[in-house]
């Protein structure tokens, strides 16, 4: 499967975890740029965070700083997204998408932040978070 595929979400309560996770032949290969985006009901789709598969640099949108944390596991073949201290604004439908570093690295080396820069998108998996 060259698409992305997701899996982890869900419905927690405020304060909760979450574990998601992004499988996929592309986010095996140590020269891609794996994201995170997520789009909640009426609001555009934001990053969330970012890695380079490549080396260990990664990337995080504000509200994600300190809470969640993006890292490839090499030795389960996917790239994980741990969410603590989740808050009802973190609902949405979370999308993994990945590109080849050769399209979406930027000069400096960082990964775009855009989305439209990104060839592969899963389906999303929904998380759910009540106050």
């Amino acid at each position: 499967e060259v698409r992305p595929v997701e899996s982890g979400g869900g419905s927690v309560q405020a304060g909760g975890s979450l574990r998601l996770s992004c499988a996929g032949s592309l986010v095996l290969y140590n020269n891609n740029c794996v994201a995170w985006f997520r789009q909640a009901p009426g609001k555009e789709r934001e990053v969330v965070a970012i890695i380079y598969t490549g080396g260990s640099s990664t990337y995080y949108a504000d509200f994600a700083e300190a809470r969640f944390t993006i890292s490839k596991v090499d030795a389960e073949k996917l790239v994980s997204l741990q969410m603590n201290s989740l808050k009802p604004e973190d609902t949405a439908m979370y999308y993994c998408a990945a590109g080849w570093a050769s399209a979406v690295r930027r000069p400096g080396g960082h990964c775009s932040t855009v989305s439209a820069d990104y060839g592969y998108w899963g389906q999303g998996t929904q998380v759910t978070v009540s106050s």
